[in-house]
């Protein structure tokens, strides 16, 4: 368990242990949420961000029949140059 002391500007150092769990780093933000039961959980907003993107976009590159990285640079160029695939 790790405790950390709230500062008079409401400022918290997140324990070192607890950045190396979330692998943050200078600069980055945390999500704060606050599930059903009331218990309020902490992420890193930029893997939480990653994660929901990739959730989202999960099955369209099958669904556009893109399997390699030919078909990747294909789309790259269609939409860069207009050129079919």
């Amino acid at each position: 368990m790790n405790l950390a002391k709230i500062s008079a500007n409401g400022q918290i150092t997140v324990p070192v242990e607890i950045r190396r769990l979330l692998d943050l780093k200078s600069g980055d933000k945390i999500l704060f949420y606050q599930k059903q039961n009331g218990e309020v959980v902490l992420s890193n907003a930029s893997a939480q961000a990653i994660r929901k993107a990739q959730s989202a976009f999960l099955g369209a590159a099958e669904a556009m029949g893109i399997s390699d990285e030919e078909d990747v640079q294909a789309l790259v160029d269609e939409v860069r140059y207009g050129k079919e695939r």
